[in-house]
């Protein structure tokens, strides 16, 4: 069997682009992959033709050798983008070996250690503690959702006292609490805005009376030492990843101390491949790992087979936005992503008749400006 051709699709999910990959074999077996949109988006395009040139007439079932041919053909490390196109070539040919044998992506990773996938759902949109009442009933009772995500931040960060920012927030959690089903869980993604680490600890000790499922990325990613002081310092579990992109640097911040979970992104760290070394890092440092997946249903698919065959996986973002090229995607079910043992590879079908047309749609942070008309943090 040979790769033959690499076809990328700009795509959507929601609002949100999207970049797929196929690579097809001369005998007739094709995978799929998915890669972070960093941006710019429409440079992916032309990077993954470049790899082709690479991986044209190489044994696709080779997935550990091509995965490495990749990362050290380039001279440098690779960042965001390079890593990103690696990602979803990496996930297309483990596609492509396990429906050649005719069994699970998961089933390749030494099987499947658990039966099922926790799933938490992003509750963004929430304006008061009655409306997140609401919007996690109805998800809860639709999908057995018992995990929700929020925004620790009811206000501007830059326009009052940082002491009113955080008692706004805690005043809120507490308010949560005391409307919400008790069994639930609620984690707070601070994105990464707050530049100081002493504000970032009093934000997460305000929290945690009312026992926060984890604080995600309140300060920048690039300092690990800083993420050591700031875990030394919280009374919550810390969580961080998604903007890192190698097995060294995640070993970094574990050294440091820097996280009690991970959150690396499959579709940006290299793929599968790369995010099993992440994983063992992590279970060598008593440490767990909850992927970032603010992704569509391949990028799912891709996380729930990683998950099934990972020791110290915790639990996965999931997004319910709905797609047209992917007819069958994986639903939670009791707050679960069931396994489908009897379908090979990622275990979902791809409708390429809704790819035909380029669905991009552009998307991009805004940068805050404070008030003195400096930048913030996005």
């Amino acid at each position: 069997m040979r790769i033959e051709r690499i076809s990328s699709f700009m795509q959507r999910v929601g609002d949100r682009p999207r970049l797929l990959v196929r690579i097809d074999t001369d005998e007739g077996v094709h995978g799929w992959g998915e890669a972070y949109n960093h941006g710019p988006d429409r440079a992916l395009p032309p990077l993954l033709d470049y790899l082709e040139q690479q991986l044209a007439g190489e044994d696709p079932r080779r997935v550990e050798f091509l995965s490495q041919k990749l990362l050290r053909t380039a001279r440098f490390p690779q960042g965001a983008l390079g890593l990103a196109a690696i990602s979803a070539v990496d996930h297309a040919l483990w596609d492509i070996a396990a429906k050649s044998l005719g069994v699970p992506v998961y089933a390749m990773l030494g099987g499947a250690v658990r039966d099922r996938v926790r799933v938490y759902s992003g509750v963004y949109t929430a304006p008061d503690p009655a409306a997140v009442r609401d919007i996690c009933a109805e998800q809860s009772e639709r999908y057995g959702f018992d995990a929700f995500k929020l925004s620790p931040y009811r206000s501007d960060l830059f326009d009052r006292r940082w002491g009113l920012v955080v008692q706004e927030s805690a005043e809120y959690f507490r308010a949560v609490r005391e409307t919400c089903d008790p069994a639930w869980d609620f984690a707070f993604d601070a994105h990464a805005k707050i530049f100081e680490p002493h504000q970032a600890i009093a934000l997460g000790n305000a929290l945690a009376p009312w026992q926060p499922m984890f604080l995600e990325e309140p300060i920048r990613p690039e300092n690990k030492q800083a993420w050591g002081y700031l875990r030394s310092r919280l009374d919550v579990p810390l969580a961080t990843g998604e903007s890192l992109y190698s097995p060294n640097e995640f070993l970094d911040l574990l050294t440091a101390g820097g996280a009690d979970i991970v959150q690396p992104d499959i579709c940006v760290v290299g793929g599968i491949s790369q995010l099993r070394r992440i994983a063992v890092l992590a279970e060598a440092h008593y440490t767990m790992v909850a992927p970032h997946n603010p992704m569509g249903p391949l990028a799912t698919a891709h996380n729930l087979h990683f998950a099934a065959a990972c020791s110290n996986f915790s639990i996965l973002e999931y997004k319910l936005d709905e797609t047209s090229w992917c007819p069958d995607p994986y639903l939670p079910v009791d707050g679960h992503l069931d396994l489908r043992p009897d379908r090979p590879g990622w275990g979902i079908e791809i409708d390429e008749t809704a790819l035909a047309t380029d669905d991009y749609v552009h998307w991009e942070r805004r940068v805050p400006r404070r008030p003195d008309g400096s930048l913030g943090y996005c």
